[in-house]
């Protein structure tokens, strides 16, 4: 449920960010769109499987969010410039993505968001949330 939160969260903090700075979110000639999209299939993958890591043992840690957020935002920075370097073949082109993806912004809403959907995902697990239940469902029915 976080990685979707996440997912969502990311790519309206990416467009809201597009719109308030007039700008895209990479603008480096000749990349089109597949950079952004292979950083956000990557940045989804870390992020989920991190999580699932960090929410394995019976009482996760909150510091395990840092993890969780820095290593989403460094991944989709690093797989958005590979992707960039494949689309292009120029190693100049993919550095600019980074340069444009720290500068710009969007590698500060990637972290954000990890966090805040991190936060959430461990936040869940320590509560020990369960799926609803109607009442006729439990096993502890008083019978009177």
């Amino acid at each position: 449920m976080t990685t979707i939160g996440f997912f969502a969260i990311a790519v309206f903090g990416l467009g809201a960010l597009s719109v308030v700075t007039d700008a895209d979110i990479i603008s480096v000639p000749d990349t089109g769109q597949a950079p952004g999209i292979i950083g956000m299939i990557v940045a989804v993958a870390v992020f989920a499987g991190i999580l699932y890591l960090a929410v394995r043992i019976t009482h996760p840690k909150f510091r395990s969010v840092w993890a969780i957020s820095i290593a989403t935002a460094f991944a989709h920075m690093l797989a958005a410039a590979i992707g960039a370097l494949v689309v292009t073949g120029d190693f100049v082109n993919a550095l600019a993505v980074m340069g444009e993806l720290i500068t710009g912004g969007a590698s500060v809403v990637i972290l954000a968001t990890a966090a805040i959907a991190g936060w959430a995902g461990v936040a869940l697990r320590r509560t020990r949330a369960k799926r609803p239940r109607w009442p006729w469902e439990r096993d502890d029915i008083d019978e009177n």
